[in-house]
């Protein structure tokens, strides 16, 4: 663990974090940005299946917004994962990924998980697989949404990321 990551407090989101969520989210440059009211109605509706890094003053500096799919239950769909310009390049995504997981694993019985990469997101992927060969899991992936699909010009296509069946860090089958 780095000296930054021992910093951080991992927690549920709550709703007075919505506006900071937003912000790292459209600093990104790379997420879509939902409406500042949608991040709002995540950290109240789901903040179980959410998490968010703290630094030393409270403030969100990192956060991964999922939920776990109604016709799936043992699917968690991780939707977004942002980590502020300042505190990137240490590791905090992967320890929101870690963390989150083994809270929904406990929770929920969650097994899998999923999430869409688009095809430029070189950051995401290397997120994804290293998490996954942590877990001794499987990565599968396959084309879920067309560009074409989008109604907004330029949207690239969605690859869904199925990884699973999950296992504790460091032991496989």
């Amino acid at each position: 663990m780095t000296a930054a990551q021992t910093a951080v407090r991992i927690e549920n989101p709550r709703v007075e974090d919505g506006a900071a969520i937003w912000r790292i989210a459209r600093d990104s440059e790379v997420l879509d940005l939902n409406s500042s009211y949608s991040y709002l109605l995540w950290c109240r509706d789901f903040a179980r299946t959410s998490v968010v890094a703290r630094d030393d003053d409270g403030a969100p500096i990192a956060f991964i917004t999922g939920y776990v799919r109604p016709d799936r239950p043992g699917t968690l769909v991780v939707w977004q994962v942002a980590v502020d310009h300042a505190h990137r390049g240490q590791g905090l995504a992967g320890l929101l990924l870690e963390a989150l997981t083994a809270k929904v694993s406990t929770s929920h019985g969650v097994t899998w998980l999923e999430t869409t990469v688009s095809p430029d997101n070189t950051p995401s992927d290397r997120l994804f697989a290293s998490y996954a060969k942590r877990r001794g899991a499987s990565l599968d992936r396959e084309l879920l949404f067309d560009a074409g699909l989008f109604p907004d010009d330029g949207h690239q296509p969605e690859v869904l990321y199925r990884i699973g069946p999950l296992h504790p860090q460091g032991e496989s089958l």
